[in-house]
């Protein structure tokens, strides 16, 4: 009846919950590694000379008539 379905229903949100901790702690441990050896490794890292703008990636437009 109805309290099978209140006892699934809060199971599955108790799950979803800790499968979303994990989640988030594994993707926060690897970011930290990441950062590390990025850290140690500035030579392999380095920031691009400039940004392009999306003005300059795209084509210039010329209309068709």
């Amino acid at each position: 009846g109805v309290h099978r379905q209140v006892l699934f229903a809060s199971l599955g949100w108790f799950v979803g919950y800790q499968l979303l901790k994990r989640t988030e702690y594994v993707y926060a441990k690897v970011d930290r590694e990441m950062f590390e050896y990025i850290r140690q490794h500035p030579v392999d890292f380095h920031a691009a000379a400039e940004k392009k703008r999306i003005g300059q990636l795209l084509e210039d437009f010329h209309p068709i008539r």
